[in-house]
């Protein structure tokens, strides 16, 4: 049962890495290394190919051009290291790319009023946690976060308009409690993520300003992560997550932009919850298969051009090969990205939909203990 419930979490882990979530997130900020056995290393390489397309419905312009693929394929990386200092003490480090965006709309889909028109959001992060393990099954952990963040647009249809924002680094923390049952394989892991702020020297060019240079601060927001599985059967476990990512309070807006537009440069109208339910099946000592189900609801309101997607709905399958103390899995998860309406530069007015868009995402994961 112990190489189900480790296949299992980490094919969990890894199916988060690869969804199409809501705002920025890419990684998900899971801590599941942590219940690891003795000293163990992992590395992961996660993959998406969005399909993402949009039709413009503000008939002022050009009524029903097309955008042309906008979201292109992108990677992430993940390792982590985890060790026990005695019996009662373990830590572990963590490198992740949180938060991350790439959209890009093809100049030659011009007259769609976008063509032309790219940003990409960058973020990485180390994280180091310490876990005290008490006698009764619960254990508390707790850690700082280290990220950097960088952002860049081109926006054309907006008076002309670019802007590069540098690399900043900045700190926040992570708190966290669990409950085990090893006998059933039972875990509930509650894991809070703290907002880390971000201070980005920013250059902005316009046709009204021209060049000018300023400071644009923001930060990532806070997130709530809840992690669990149990035993349902022999060589059968239930796993699944529920993050919450308080997006609705998190924009990104230099100073000139913010003056031409009349709004932030990327912002959300809410928050978002993401859901992850998961069956894993232990088929011998050497393999373990899984599969998930995934679903973020749509918040329903206009969403940015630089991020034309809200919510979505997927399934995941997943196998993990065990030798020694060698764990290999992976997965696939096919995507429905949820609808979304872009926001023109009329307040309140649509200018495109996007509809009948997916995603295909693979992740691999290699474990090693020692």
């Amino acid at each position: 049962m112990k190489t189900l419930v480790t296949s299992a979490a980490a094919l969990l882990a890894a199916s988060t890495t690869l969804a199409s979530a809501g705002g920025l997130d890419r990684s998900g900020q899971s801590i599941a290394v942590l219940f690891e056995e003795g000293r163990y290393a992992e590395f992961s390489l996660g993959g998406a190919n969005p399909d993402v397309t949009g039709v413009e419905s503000f008939p002022l312009l050009a009524p029903f051009d097309a955008s042309g693929q906008v979201s292109p394929s992108f990677v992430n990386f993940g390792a982590a290291y985890k060790a026990d200092l005695n019996d009662t003490l373990s830590y572990a480090v963590i490198y992740d790319q949180p938060f991350g965006a790439t959209v890009d709309y093809d100049p030659a889909s011009f007259p769609y009023v976008a063509a032309g028109s790219m940003a990409e959001y960058s973020s990485q992060a180390i994280t180091g946690v310490l876990q005290y393990n008490f006698p009764n099954n619960v254990n508390l952990f707790g850690g700082l976060r280290l990220q950097e963040s960088e952002a860049n647009a081109t926006i054309p249809f907006v008076d002309s308009y670019s802007v590069v924002g540098e690399a900043d680094w900045g700190v926040g923390y992570v708190l966290g409690a669990a409950y085990e049952k090893p006998e059933i394989a039972l875990r509930v892991a509650l894991t809070y993520n703290s907002e880390i702020e971000h201070s980005l020297d920013t250059t902005e060019t316009s046709g009204t300003f021209g060049t000018t240079t300023s400071s644009t601060e923001f930060s990532t927001p806070q997130s709530v992560n809840l992690e669990f599985q149990s035993g349902i059967a022999a060589d059968t476990l239930l796993f699944g997550s529920v993050r919450w990512v308080e997006w609705g309070q998190f924009e990104i807006a230099p100073a000139d932009y913010s003056i031409i537009a009349g709004r932030p440069l990327v912002a959300y109208p809410g928050d978002y919850v993401t859901w992850t339910l998961g069956v894993g099946r232990r088929l011998s000592d050497m393999w373990s298969v899984a599969a998930t189900l995934g679903y973020e609801e749509p918040i329903g309101d206009f969403v940015s051009n630089l991020g034309p997607v809200d919510g979505f709905a997927s399934i995941g399958f997943g196998a993990t090969y065990t030798h020694d103390n060698i764990k290999v899995t992976g997965g696939i998860r096919f995507i429905e990205i949820g609808d979304a309406m872009t926001q023109s530069t009329v307040p309140g007015v649509a200018l495109a939909d996007f509809t009948d868009n997916t995603a295909v995402a693979l992740g691999v994961k290699v474990g090693y203990s020692f």
